[in-house]
């Protein structure tokens, strides 16, 4: 089942399911647009709302899993992996919210009772920089911080900029010593070398924060978004005005003109897109590892990873419980997405 097949990013995972001979079960919580894309597409579909977890479990009969691809996902993570563990359904999703990750982890024994994994982040948050982050771990054990970095190109989706809207009044965060703690927004800004050019970037809430510490153990975990100096600016002079968007009442007003009037890329433009990660281990010795990874641009990479994790989980041996893509699938599962280049600097004091 793909859950959410009528937004940005859902839609396209299911015409290129389609286009790979598969059909699965198009579910969301829009009649119209359910059905019209079902009937494009010649699949099945189902209507429902991610609320009552009974009522889930009860519409994932004859499903053996679930692509979660609706945001928020801190709100609809939790009743939906709920709801694939009652009904013994594998739930995968393509968040990069923290929470939700941190969510699948506290769900781990529960799901090896019911013998199906959870496996959040399966798109472009977070497979190449959970992959990234593996390989560097490899290559320096007995690393003590990670840092990751990564640029994007082409606009957002209006799930992606509602999913922003939401985080922006929660701050920054990191891992420090093993936990996830609080930071202010743009906390750190440093200079990454990214393979086309050095570009400034600061620190931001990205999945990683969570993920990496499952997937290396490394205590210490930050993540940097390319930014222009300007944007970085904005962020620290306004960041303390931010938590004003908390209200209920006002998230949903802009998530309603966000919805109006973001439309994302095209097929044509995100054909385009290309994505640039950058990572370093380092240890207590003060030695350090650095890589970079270039990728196909983030809507892309999402049809694609989504789809290949799919296909793993159902052809089975992944192991029941919470897992990280990197953890599930193995570190250079990214490599085998097309378009895709893992290249190592040497190591260095």
């Amino acid at each position: 089942m793909l859950y959410g097949a009528s937004g940005y990013t859902g839609r396209r995972i299911a015409e290129e399911a389609r286009r790979r001979g598969l059909r699965p079960v198009l579910a969301g919580r829009d009649p119209l647009k359910i059905k019209a894309l079902a009937d494009r597409l010649g699949c099945p579909a189902r209507v429902f709302p991610l609320r009552a977890v009974a009522h889930v479990a009860e519409s994932l009969e004859g499903v053996r899993a679930m692509l979660n691809c609706a945001g928020p996902f801190s709100a609809t993570a939790g009743p939906t992996m709920d709801a694939c563990l009652a009904a013994g359904v594998h739930y995968l999703d393509i968040t990069g919210e923290i929470a939700a990750i941190e969510a699948a982890a506290a769900r781990h024994q529960r799901a090896v009772a019911a013998g199906i994994s959870l496996i959040p982040a399966v798109g472009f948050d977070c497979v190449p920089s959970d992959c990234l982050a593996a390989m560097l771990a490899e290559r320096l054990p007995g690393a003590t911080h990670l840092q990751l970095a990564f640029r994007l190109t082409g606009p957002s989706s209006a799930g992606t900029a509602k999913t922003m809207l939401e985080a922006l009044p929660r701050g920054g965060r990191a891992r420090i010593v093993g936990r996830i703690v609080r930071v202010p927004v743009a906390w750190k800004t440093r200079e990454i070398p990214f393979r086309d050019g050095r570009r400034m970037a600061v620190t931001v809430p990205w999945g990683d924060v969570a993920s990496a510490w499952y997937t290396t153990g490394i205590p210490n975990v930050e993540v940097y978004l390319a930014m222009p100096a300007a944007q970085i600016s904005f962020l620290r002079r306004f960041g303390r005005l931010l938590p004003l968007l908390r209200p209920r009442g006002l998230q949903e007003f802009c998530r309603f003109w966000i919805g109006r009037f973001v439309r994302g890329a095209t097929d044509q433009q995100a054909a385009r897109t290309r994505g640039s990660f950058w990572g370093c281990v380092t240890d207590s010795d003060g030695h350090s590892v650095e890589a970079t990874l270039e990728t196909p641009g983030g809507y892309p990479l999402t049809v694609a990873t989504a789809l290949a994790s799919l296909e793993r989980v159902l052809a089975g041996g992944v192991p029941p419980g919470f897992s990280t893509p990197a953890k599930a699938f193995g570190k250079e599962f990214i490599l085998g997405i097309p378009g895709t280049d893992f290249r190592r600097t040497e190591a260095a004091r």
